[in-house]
Order: structure tokens, then C-alpha cells, then sequence
């Protein structure tokens, strides 16, 4: 390891060490004896050996994740959450921290324009979120057909395999997991194929319906708004129609894209996401506060008595004030609601617009350059703040390009400068970039494409081509 990686000015956004070099670094720490360190020991050893392995997700060429450095609300809220340790799955452990997280729930759902029964529940992440979304549609469809899941099972079901949840193509694999762990199995989940701007297609998922009829019984339709690969956003409309027709759950996965109803510009592509039975919402993604940060609204607060398991000393079904664990596990959490009430308050509602407004305006931007210029080739156009590409310089054999850009993506991640991902769309390998942080702006996503042609000219003369 460099002693310059650990350096505020040094250009690189983490050490750009390997496995075996992060490993070395770290082995003293995991070094666990009799005897203690003092704390400003401790301290220097952490300094040096782990915080140059660290992503500096606030640098303007980080450009790869739904990650941020807390803003400074988002921290004060979490430092004071950190010193007083509070759980808040019941009154008993913090009445403060159960109050607060049950009245920010509130307001969130006033915020984001929630029928007047609606409510919410933070979660640990959205894979979670997603899962417990998942399990009310089944409890739901089991209520339907005359038994309780929660003590029957899925063996309650005349055949389990008939059960089905649609969606998008591009859906998160988070739902794969919410259905391994339903055993419902991944053989519940029916792909919807999605259009040219990556989204659901609504004239597909119509099709999906009427082929499955008399064969599969469909319990939810799982949307997203702002899918993993290309940020996209499912139209709600047809969607809610589905759901209506055949009296399925709707569900929609909005973990990183909810975010962004709040922006005028973006508030059309949300059109009827007041209407979904829950909606998944990762604030750690673009509200800069600490991770765990998730929450889980539904439509109707009653579905959440599907959750509920009572205990014998404390969360008892006699207990008059709230116990947020009855809405969702775990049965131990964390002041999640205190950061997020912080940066809020400290930034206010407009001045978090604008900070989800720079990174937007910059992808928007980069597309719009994109578009002239012909050795790129924008794959979608961008619904939110991410944009997949590819590079294509001119003699390139098309044969070749998935090698181009996989070789780019390699290039970038040992230099450790700058950060972009890599995703496969249609079985084509493209290069993904994402503005999280206000300090992503055109200027710097620019660069990282100027810097991406500069590689492929170098593999082009490698290729010989």
C-alpha cells in the first residue's frame, strides 16, 4: 500500500489493491488477543491499514453504485443515533426512537403524495423490503382462498406451483431471493419482457396475462421504478389494470428511484404509484444518509397486521402504544429514521431537490452529448440519473465489442482513479454510469468518457486493429 492512497489530494478514488494486498493490510486488525489497544493506537492502525481500501464514494469520478458519503444532517442524525445505541422495534426499548420512526413514516407518506391510509416500516435494505412485500401478496392470496399463510404455509395452497408473480425483464434480483425464501421458488417469477427504453412493456405484459389464463394463478405484479441495469421506470397505469383484472397484489420496487417522484421533471414517469398495495424506497441510495436506510410503505396500514407476532414481554397484543416490530422483522433495529428526519430537516425538501437535481441534469446531459457523437452509442435513454453505453470506435468488428467494453471496464477499475460498472443488456456488454453524489457533474462524467476512448484506442493497438 501506498502512504499517498490514504491522501485526501491523491487522484485515486480507493488504494486499487488486490484481494491478497487488502488482505495483508488487514490481517492485524482480525489479529484478535489477550491484551487491548489504546484507542489512539487503534485509531492509526485503522487510518493506515483500512481506510485506503475504502471507496470515496463523495469523489466526482465515482460514478458506479447507489452509494454516498452521508451529507452533513444525514451524520449529525447518525452519530447521535450511534451514541445512544437505540432499538426501536418497541416502546419499552425507546419511546423517543419508536415516536420517531412511527411519525417520520407518516410524513413520508405525505411527502411522497400516499393515499391517507397508507403507512410505513423501515427496513434493513431493500432486498428485505422486497421480501416482506412479496409475503403480504401471498398472505393475501391465501386469505382469498380461505386459510391464514402465517400458521398454514404454502402448503395451503391446492398447488403451489401454479402461483406466479410477473416482472419486468430487468427486474432486481432481490426478488429472486424474496422467492427462494417464500419457497415459492425462482420458477414463480414470469419475466415481462421490456420495451425500447428498458421498461416494462405494457402490450407484453397483457400477452403474459392471457397466456398464462386457467394455468398459473398470478398473486402480484412486481414493477420497478429505476431497475438496477438502466434505471428505468415501469408505467404504473397498465400495471394497476393487470392487478385489477385478475386481483393480483401490486407491487412496486422503487429502492432507488422513489426518490425522484419528489422532482417535478421526474413526477409524470411516477403516475400511479399512489395506487401500489407497497412500495419499496431505499433512502441510502441518493439521500445521503447511513446504510441501513430502507423503507417499506403500503397502501393500506392494515397489511401490516400480517406481520404482526406478539410476544409475552414486550410487542403484546395489549400494548397501547406502538411497536414498530409488529410491522416487520427484525425484532432488533437500528434509530434508522433519525438520519433521514436530520438531512431532511437540515437540507429541507427543496434543497434535497436540488441535490437529486444536479446528478440528473448531468446523465441528462451526457445522453444528449452522446447522441452526436459517433464512436458512442448510448443503449436507452435515460430515465433518472444512469446511463448505460457503449464505446464504438470505427474498424472495431461489432463481433468485438463486448470485449472492448469488458476491457475498458478492467482498465478503469485496476487504475482506481475512476469508477464505473458493467452490466449485459439484450447479451450485450455495456458500460454503466451512475450520479449519486452532487459532485458528479456533465464535466466529470465527460472525462470518464474522454478517458474510456483514450483505452480503446490503447486496445486497438494491442488488437493490432
Amino acid at each position: 500500500m501506498n502512504e499517498s492512497d490514504n491522501n485526501e489530494n491523491s487522484p485515486k478514488i480507493w488504494s486499487g489493491a488486490g484481494p491478497d494486498e487488502v488482505a495483508a493490510d488487514l490481517r492485524p486488525l482480525v489479529d484478535f488477543r489477550d491484551e487491548g489497544l489504546p484507542l489512539k493506537e487503534l485509531e492509526k492502525m485503522l487510518e493506515k491499514r483500512l481506510v485506503p481500501h475504502l471507496v470515496r464514494y463523495d469523489r466526482p469520478a465515482f460514478h458506479s453504485l447507489y452509494n454516498f458519503i452521508p451529507e452533513p444532517g444525514a451524520r449529525l442524525g447518525g452519530e447521535l443515533a450511534l451514541r445512544w445505541n437505540q432499538g426501536v422495534t418497541n416502546w419499552i426499548v425507546s419511546p423517543g426512537g419508536v415516536m420517531l420512526e412511527e411519525m417520520c413514516g407518516e410524513a413520508l407518506c405525505r411527502l411522497f403524495g400516499l393515499g391517507p391510509d397508507a403507512a410505513a416500516t423501515f427496513m434493513y435494505c431493500g432486498t428485505y423490503a422486497n421480501q416482506q412485500a412479496l409475503y403480504l401478496a401471498l398472505h393475501r392470496a391465501a386469505e382469498r382462498r380461505g386459510f391464514d399463510l402465517a400458521r398454514t404455509g404454502i402448503s395451503g395452497f391446492p398447488d403451489p406451483g401454479r402461483l406466479a408473480i410477473l416482472t419486468s425483464a430487468d427486474a432486481h434480483f432481490s426478488l429472486r431471493h424474496a422467492a427462494r425464501m417464500l419457497g415459492m421458488g425462482e420458477n414463480s417469477l414470469i419475466p415481462v419482457p421490456v420495451d425500447a427504453d428498458r421498461r416494462m412493456h405494457s402490450g407484453a405484459l397483457a400477452d403474459t396475462v392471457e397466456t398464462l389464463k386457467g394455468r398459473r394463478d398470478i398473486i402480484a405484479v412486481a414493477a420497478t421504478a429505476g431497475t438496477t441495469s438502466t434505471a428505468s421506470v415501469d408505467p404504473a397505469p397498465p400495471v394497476i389494470e393487470v392487478c385489477r383484472k385478475v386481483g393480483a397484489w401490486f407491487h412496486l420496487d422503487a429502492a432507488y428511484g422513489f426518490s425522484y417522484k419528489l422532482l417535478p421533471e421526474c413526477a409524470p414517469l411516477f403516475k400511479g404509484a399512489e395506487e401500489a398495495d407497497s412500495i419499496t424506497w431505499d433512502p441510502h441510495k441518493n439521500f445521503g444518509v447511513p446504510i441501513p436506510n430502507s423503507v417499506l410503505f403500503v397502501r393500506e396500514r392494515r397489511d401490516f397486521e400480517r406481520m404482526s407476532i406478539f410476544g409475552k414481554y414486550f410487542n403484546r397484543e395489549e400494548d397501547p402504544e406502538p411497536n414498530p416490530g409488529l410491522k416487520s422483522p427484525p425484532s432488533t433495529r437500528p434509530l434508522s429514521a433519525l438520519p433521514l428526519v436530520a438531512t431532511l430537516r437540515h437540507l429541507g425538501v427543496e434543497g434535497m431537490r436540488e441535490r437529486l437535481r444536479g446528478p440528473f441534469r448531468a446523465v441528462r446531459k451526457l445522453a444528449e452529448y452522446l447522441r452526436g457523437e459517433p464512436d458512442m452509442e448510448p443503449a436507452h435513454r435515460p430515465d433518472l440519473s444512469l446511463l448505460c453505453l457503449r464505446v464504438t470506435p470505427p474498424g472495431v468488428p461489432s463481433a468485438r465489442l463486448d470485449e472492448l467494453q469488458s476491457y475498458i471496464h478492467e482498465r478503469i477499475k485496476r487504475e482506481a482513479r475512476r469508477s464505473l460498472s458493467i452490466s449485459r443488456l439484450d447479451d450485450r456488454t455495456v458500460l454503466r454510469l451512475v450520479a449519486i453524489s452532487p459532485g458528479v457533474t456533465f464535466e466529470a462524467l465527460r472525462e470518464t468518457i474522454d478517458h474510456a476512448r483514450e483505452l480503446a484506442a490503447d486496445w486497438r493497438r494491442e488488437q493490432g486493429l
